[in-house]
């Protein structure tokens, strides 16, 4: 298949992009700077120029596409809420070009999406169009899209993670060395799910190749690491405490981040698994978090 992947040469789309190669499929990718673009280049992928700001600059990319999976999203959490919108919007523009054609358009969530408040793991079968989350704008686009009938597909994410990078963890680490202490609210018990980005990877491949329309799908490795796991495994690594905060002290202490540290982000991919034939095979959180380089995040 042709395809054109958004995102192409950011920490998911950088591993998309040979797993869909030696798969047989052609790939172009959203480039926003000649620097990205010579990246591409190198990977063996085709370029189109365009911006997330711009989503109609997105649209020449995808008129010979089969395809398109979107994994593009503005990582700046401190306007998080508007970065929500932003994608909205950038779906629902791609979602209006390739109404009335059987290509599929594979979108990017979050699996705090499939929370049901009922006090289980987030589940695939949820969906909730007035969940508190901002991220509900992609799925309320992309619910919008597949009203309309194009062949809509969701990829929900937990904690993305390699030796390099680990998804919201990686923004903690920083803060953690800012702050000379890992701090966690309480007793740390709230727990976030996790999977490796080659793992993660294989999904989006897979719900490509053998995804339905209207399905959403978890890349879910580890249904639940312990925060405070993840806050003493980080203090080892910088050589500092991992300390715990009540609820008003960590609400200062951390920030934009605050609405995250407590959260508790369990998941499931029981069901993902079983319907694409999905093994995750990757490392661990934990076992990245302790191989990890923090000499680098020392700089």
């Amino acid at each position: 298949m042709r395809l054109f992947i958004t995102g192409a040469t950011g920490f998911i789309g950088s591993h998309l992009i040979p797993e869909l190669q030696k798969a047989g499929h052609q790939v172009t990718g959203l480039a926003r700077t000649d620097a990205s673009a010579r990246v591409l280049r190198a990977a063996g992928a085709g370029v189109h120029l365009g911006t997330l700001e711009q989503p109609e600059s997105l649209l020449a990319g995808l008129e010979s596409a089969d395809a398109v999976i979107h994994t593009a999203f503005d990582h700046d959490f401190s306007r998080f809420a508007e970065n929500c919108e932003k994608d909205r919007r950038v779906i629902t523009t791609l979602g209006a070009a390739l109404k009335g054609s059987s290509r599929p358009l594979i979108i990017t969530s979050g699996t705090g999406m499939g929370d049901g408040a009922d006090g289980r793991p987030a589940m695939e079968a949820v969906f909730n169009p007035a969940h508190p989350n901002p991220r509900i704008a992609s799925e309320q686009a992309g619910k919008a899209a597949l009203e309309s009938g194009v062949d809509v597909r969701v990829v929900r994410l937990p904690q993305v993670h390699d030796t390099r990078r680990q998804g919201l963890i990686s923004y903690y680490i920083a803060l953690a060395k800012e702050k000379g202490v890992a701090a966690y609210s309480g007793d740390g018990a709230n727990c976030w799910s996790a999977a490796h980005v080659s793992d993660v990877a294989r999904l989006y491949r897979l719900a490509l190749e053998q995804g339905r329309r209207g399905e959403r799908y978890h890349a879910v490795a580890e249904q639940a690491v312990a925060f405070v796991d993840i806050a003493r495994t980080v203090a080892k690594g910088l050589g500092v405490e991992a300390v715990s905060l009540p609820p008003a002290a960590a609400a200062e202490h951390f920030g934009w981040f605050a609405a995250f540290a407590s959260l508790d982000l369990r998941a499931s991919s029981d069901w993902t698994q079983r319907q694409l034939g999905w093994t995750p095979q990757g490392p661990s959180l934990i076992e990245d978090l302790q191989e990890m380089d923090y000499t680098a995040a020392l700089r």
